[in-house]
């Protein structure tokens, strides 16, 4: 088992769309080719920020193996597979197609709401089935349940490929503890992109970003540098953005980081129902930002 290799920035990648609704493969690639040169240490595919539930597993497939061809093992890839029916999340480890693939991100289940026991059991059955790295993903404002810091531990010491977190519970106690007290192959990357610096600082080893879309270059020097224990230089980079975090979240994920993306000519500015574009006062908002941190593409 290979451990340590999702840290520094990594990439929540979004799915560009047509005006028509489709994959827009070729925004895809050129996006990829932003992300690369931008020097990320990691993708993290087909998770929320994706749209995952509103694309077919066809489209899902083909966005996986370009993504996988373009980047040739520059970079290692995580790719979302989670769900809140344990069996098949289990069948889809067991035989779906992960070549190319160095890592699965499996997010605690939603909508029914299980025991800290009912999570335990969900995720050691997921790593029993499969031979990859496991990075868990406790994001209780989208599922409805949080996993504690006790249940996240227990999984850490008795699952061997389960080698991180992704927290974005905001919960810094909690987080905390799960940092002081974890085996060290275990991993704790931050899953907010506005409280990446101060949860490095505690011990993180990065973050998977919403705002690295748009921002590849300057975020990774931000995140390098606090990793680095330069913390004036990289708060410094922080506080340029702090307006920006809130931005791009005030009308929902990821319709804040698409309008930014749109603002700089990287796609068109398309959702897949129900969710819908940000809206025309953030977008102007967005494109002050953009212009005012003359970001280059």
């Amino acid at each position: 088992m290979v451990y340590h290799k999702f840290k520094g920035l990594g990439i929540a990648l979004i799915t560009p769309f047509t005006p028509t609704g489709e994959v827009d493969y070729t925004a895809l690639r050129r996006l990829l080719d932003y992300q690369l040169l931008g020097g990320v240490d990691f993708l993290c595919i087909l998770a929320t920020t994706s749209e995952a539930p509103c694309l077919t597993a066809d489209e899902k497939q083909r966005i996986k193996d370009l993504i996988v061809e373009k980047v040739n093992g520059k970079v290692p890839i995580l790719m979302g597979c989670g769900g809140n029916n344990t069996a098949e999340v289990v069948r889809q480890l067991q035989q779906g197609d992960f070549k190319g693939i160095d890592g699965v991100l499996s997010v605690c289940p939603y909508y029914n709401k299980p025991s800290q026991e009912g999570l335990y059991q969900h995720f050691r059955t997921i790593a029993q089935s499969t031979d990859m790295p496991v990075v868990l993903y406790n994001v209780p404002g989208r599922v409805g349940v949080n996993m504690t810091a006790e249940t996240t531990l227990r999984l850490a010491n008795d699952c061997e490929n389960i080698v991180g977190i992704k927290e974005a519970s905001g919960n810094f106690t909690q987080i905390d503890d799960i940092i002081k007290n974890k085996p060290e192959r275990f991993d704790v990357i931050s899953g907010d992109d506005g409280i990446t610096f101060p949860l490095i600082t505690l011990g993180a080893v990065g973050v998977i970003s919403v705002i690295g879309n748009a921002l590849p270059k300057e975020f990774s020097r931000m995140v390098r540098l606090a990793l680095h224990g330069e913390y004036d230089a990289a708060r410094h980079i922080h506080h340029r953005f702090t307006e920006l975090f809130k931005l791009l979240f005030v009308d929902g994920n990821p319709a804040g980081v698409k309008a930014m993306l749109n603002s700089m000519g990287l796609i068109q500015n398309e959702l897949r129902l129900p969710l819908v574009p940000a809206r025309i006062t953030t977008m102007g908002e967005i494109s002050a930002i953009v212009k005012d941190l003359n970001i280059k593409c």
